[in-house]
């Protein structure tokens, strides 16, 4: 049988990152089936189109894997599917929680034939195995011979095959450059960004994130040699390649056990098996000085903070007391020092926020190195304390916002401001630190690092100005180009004085700030 996977873009931004779990559940396939994957940020399809993509390659099974902000453009893609008379399967954080939605048991449509709880890591081979005797269930839940909820250990992790995987769609160099960098800067063939995860599960229990609900609180890792395995092949394949791969470790909290954090670090230099990464890490987490230098030893080059608020009334109110503001800019510049840069995560419209908000935090934000400041909404997802809290409360304006997905769009009423006065913060946010001038105080700031440092700023906040304003097309990003033509002519000016290999970094990260919903 052959089986498509398919994950949608939620048609207005794209990620610049695939998604691992089509991967995943490519190795766990049982044999002698054909496994496709198609991610809808990187090779962008229509209902049309996945149904003519369906029919045309005889596909018999296609699974469809959807964070909250996704789900719309899913349901769309998985009614188109089933038009066609083949079977779906829909999985992932919102169809875990939302299950009668997505099998139509909530009074509306039916999109899919069977939903798989949970992590699928046990029950995906069992689906597989239906789907050809034709005796699919509704629903796939992960449990033990008690009922009970099983979390799946990570011990014995499935072999990846990144040496073999076909990866072209995420091949993330504008064809236009590729030429040019080809010629100028060796290794630049190909640049990817890859996720690999070295371990699941928070106990934090943040009000607002989803990840304790679907991960659990019980934290599972996998093994060193497996994890340092994946990253030699990656390094490998990038350098036959003639291209560049920079990881994204996308354990919810990478360092949550950091005694195991520094084990898998060090094992990672003795083996020689250092790739520029991401990765998530509480603030709390990055007092450790070794950390932080094992950190960057191991090619940590950008780590994701969820800062949240500077405001610690903010952080209490919806269980995230641990991050404390007044040391923010002591880990930031503990991670600069090593040549350690930071995205740092904020939300307005929090219940302590007033208007002004964007301002105090951006006033904080120039006091520290220069780095990658994003900014949200305060949103309640499914089945979060924050969505129960609201919802009882009386204060959720659109409850079912997910239905019609709209990118920075508040679904309740904010206590301390309006929700047009919230839209205004984020938006000040964004313009104050993306806007051409924010962009070359950034990359002067580094003016005493060498080049590469600059190029790899200028790269990262130019590809993160579009998680706000998006930059889906050529004529956009020659737009945003020549409004920051006097930054980039700097460099490039700097670059030829030095010599032209000396303009192109190593690797200019373009991470992802994908939490998992």
């Amino acid at each position: 049988m052959k089986i498509l996977l398919y994950n949608p873009d939620n048609g207005v931004t794209r990620n610049f990152m695939p998604h691992l779990w089509m991967f995943l559940l490519q190795a766990l396939t049982p044999t002698g089936h054909e496994v496709v994957l198609i991610d809808g940020n990187a090779q962008p399809m229509d209902e049309e189109g996945i149904a003519r993509y369906v029919r045309e390659q005889n596909v018999g099974l296609v699974g469809i894997g959807a964070m909250t902000r996704m789900i719309a453009k899913a349901y769309r893609m998985a009614d188109a599917v089933r038009a066609m008379g083949v079977k779906v399967v829909m999985g992932g954080p919102h169809v875990t929680e939302m299950a009668d939605e997505a099998l139509g048991r909530d009074g509306g449509s039916r999109h899919a034939d069977a939903v798989a709880l949970g992590e699928a890591d046990e029950t995906w081979p069992r689906i597989v195995e239906d789907a050809v005797r034709g005796t699919l269930k509704d629903v796939y839940a992960p449990v033990d011979d008690f009922g009970q909820e099983r979390k799946p250990s990570l011990q014995s992790y499935p072999e990846i095959p990144w040496d073999k995987i076909k990866l072209d769609q995420f091949n993330l160099l504008p064809g236009i450059l590729q030429p040019l960098l080809k010629r100028i800067g060796a290794g630049w063939g190909t640049f990817r960004i890859i996720p690999v995860e070295s371990g699941r599960g928070c106990p934090y229990g943040c009000e607002f994130c989803t990840v304790t609900g679907f991960f659990g609180d019980s934290i599972r890792f996998r093994t060193n040699e497996s994890v340092v395995k994946e990253l030699l092949l990656l390094k490998a394949r990038a350098r036959e390649e003639g291209g560049q791969i920079a990881v994204f470790f996308i354990d919810d909290n990478f360092a949550i056990n950091v005694k195991r954090t520094k084990s898998l670090l060090r094992d990672i230099i003795a083996a020689d098996a250092q790739v520029h990464w991401v990765a998530q890490i509480s603030a709390n987490l990055l007092r450790d000085e070794e950390l932080v230098d094992l950190i960057a030893a191991a090619g940590g080059k950008w780590i994701f903070i969820g800062m949240e608020s500077i405001d610690p009334a903010n952080l209490a109110d919806v269980k995230k007391g641990f991050n404390k503001p007044g040391e923010y800019g002591v880990v930031l510049d503990r991670l600069a020092q090593r040549n350690v840069f930071a995205i740092t995560s904020f939300i307005f419209g929090m219940d302590n926020d007033t208007p002004g908000v964007a301002e105090r935090t951006l006033k904080e934000i120039r006091s520290w190195p220069p780095g990658l400041p994003i900014f949200g909404l305060m949103t309640p997802l499914p089945a979060t304390p924050l969505y129960k809290k609201l919802e009882a409360a009386g204060r959720l304006t659109r409850p079912k916002h997910w239905q019609e997905f709209i990118p920075f769009a508040m679904a309740h009423t904010p206590l301390k401001m309006s929700i047009d006065e919230a839209h205004n913060e984020v938006r000040k946010g964004w313009i104050s630190s993306y806007n051409p001038e924010a962009i070359e105080r950034a990359v002067d700031s580094l003016n005493h690092k060498p080049l590469g440092y600059r190029i790899n700023i200028l790269i990262a906040r130019l590809c993160f100005r579009g998680i706000y304003f998006p930059q889906m097309g050529r004529f956009a990003w020659m737009k945003t180009i020549l409004e920051n033509r006097r930054t980039i002519f700097k460099l490039i000016k700097q670059g030829f004085r030095g010599g032209l290999h000396a303009a192109v970094p190593s690797v200019a990260t373009q991470p992802v700030t994908e939490r998992r919903d």
